[in-house]
């Protein structure tokens, strides 16, 4: 038990850092950039550190939503300040703040215009992002769900590269027209339902067989457009190449997994028998995704696209993963989404670094970086390595497990899956080659120097981590499996004895 509203204080002391950065940094360019810089790196540690009480209170053995805040907001209609975590959330909250520092560290030389506005939008997107992963009223979770927009279109739009107005438009369009029909749907199921707890509508999941499809689809537009799932994930490749490198770390790291959360949250959990019937329209998407996106990251002349692209492959499966509602494929889904959110992130930041340095993302400016730049290689290869799904790191887990699940459902449908394995390994086996081996006949790009004491603080506790959940999986499996067990009891048991054939 804990006296206190830690996850109310975890979700707004960003906001506060905010605030602070907005209010007092004043003065030169110099000394609001560095101001700004430091203060926002302060309260984003210190906003980490709280987050790790999480562990202390938080009681894996329970499958309900533990660290409950309630406060009746507009009581006429129902609705409440209602916060809570349980072992689906809990890893996303975590997540979130162990990324904004590095984020915020690899702003220091990436960002050299607005760096007050950029830290503030930066810590203000943070306080969404947990926000929405700890909120139970329906009004709040979207309230977060689309107020994450907000700082996301500002930092590609204002602080990308010469693409980003079309590429930051794009990115609202997409995510907004989903937006819509969740909104439409949520007022719908809130109307049937006579009230806006999520819990109560996890927990007594009825609704009209006919109204449920309608309303599945509605939600799965808007998650399948931040997950990203083919044919709705254009908007990302753009997104990426244009935003700074702290947005793509976000945006990789965190945003695409309010896709997958949404997923097993509402669409899972409150409308089981749609998402039953619409099985086999994921399961085709999601090898779509993983396969398709696997060739064309292998014809990408541009580092950020390659790796937008494995981007996308890789939440294959996590929606593979998820659809299979079994213990297999649903950890392996979350175990998917937790090991992207570092590796991917930590991809982003390795070609911030040589950005910074060279000024281009073109795979043909660089070779024989392992000569100059011998540390620089080995992170590098620590993370392609965990992308690719090398056993001892994080991504062999979620992958594994995920095809573990598809193939207790559809032996088809793994074995297609195991393709998107073989072509990630080629695409980013080529990628490793053609950067860092063969001569060093590019001059400049042969006098880069290798990391510097801000990169070695990125990168250390990335690579930390991936061993970590790669070695000793069952430290976040643990505190997941409990809830998961629960979702996939319940939803069997909407099927009746015997469960969903």
């Amino acid at each position: 038990m804990v006296s206190w509203p830690i996850l109310s204080v975890v979700t707004f002391l960003p906001t506060l850092g905010a605030l602070l950065i907005l209010l007092f940094v004043n003065g030169s360019d110099e000394r609001k950039t560095a101001l700004s810089r430091y203060l926002a790196l302060a309260v984003s540690l210190v906003t980490f550190a709280v987050s790790l009480l999480l562990l202390k209170y938080f009681d894996p053995s329970d499958t309900g939503f533990q660290l409950v805040e309630k406060v009746p907001w507009i009581p006429k209609w129902g609705m409440a300040y209602h916060k809570g975590v349980d072992g689906v959330s809990f890893w996303f909250v975590l997540m979130s703040t162990f990324l904004t520092p590095i984020c915020v560290l690899s702003a220091f030389s990436g960002i050299t215009k607005r760096t007050k506005e950029f830290m503030i939008a930066l810590l203000l997107l943070e306080t969404m992002m947990i926000g929405m992963f700890t909120a139970l009223d329906f009004i709040l979770f979207y309230l977060f769900f689309e107020a994450v927009l907000i700082p996301m279109f500002l930092i590609v739009g204002v602080w990308g590269g010469p693409g980003r107005v079309y590429a930051a438009y794009k990115f609202f369009l997409y995510t907004f027209v989903g937006s819509v029909l969740m909104l439409v749907a949520l007022i719908a199921m809130c109307f049937h339902a006579g009230t806006t707890d999520m819990t109560v509508m996890i927990a007594n999941p009825v609704f009209p067989r006919d109204m449920a499809m309608w309303l599945w689809l509605a939600f799965f537009a808007s998650f399948a457009v931040k997950a990203p799932m083919w044919p709705l994930h254009t908007w990302l490749p753009f997104a990426h190449v244009e935003a700074p490198t702290a947005g793509s770390v976000m945006l990789a790291g965190v945003l695409l997994k309010m896709g997958g959360y949404g997923l097993i949250r509402i669409s899972i959990q409150m409308l089981p028998e749609a998402s039953a019937y619409f099985t086999d329209l994921v399961f085709a998407l999601s090898i779509i995704a993983i396969i398709y996106t696997s060739l064309v990251a292998l014809v990408q002349q541009d580092l950020k696209k390659l790796i937008a692209y494995s981007s996308v492959a890789h939440m294959g499966y996590v929606t593979l993963g998820i659809f299979t509602m079994n213990t297999q494929g649903l950890e392996g889904a979350m175990f998917v989404m937790l090991s992207h959110t570092v590796v991917s992130s930590a991809l982003f930041l390795c070609v911030g670094v040589i950005y910074d340095r060279l000024h281009t993302r073109e795979i043909a400016r660089y070779g024989g970086l392992a000569n100059n730049m011998p540390h620089y290689a080995f992170a590098f290869m620590v993370f392609m390595l965990a992308s690719v799904g090398l056993p001892g790191t994080s991504g062999f887990v979620g992958e594994f497990l995920s095809m573990q699940g598809a193939y207790l459902v559809n032996t088809w449908v793994a074995l297609l899956a195991a393709v998107g394995v073989i072509l990630g390994a080629a695409y980013m086996l080529w990628l490793y080659r053609r950067v860092f081996y063969g001569p060093s006949d590019k001059p400049d790009a042969a006098a880069m120097p290798d990391l510097n004491w801000r990169e070695y603080a990125m990168f250390l506790p990335m690579i930390g981590l991936i061993l970590w959940m790669g070695i000793y999986p069952a430290s976040f499996k643990d505190i997941m499996a409990p809830t998961l067990d629960k979702v996939i009891t319940t939803y069997h048991a909407q099927f009746g004895p015997g469960g969903l054939q």
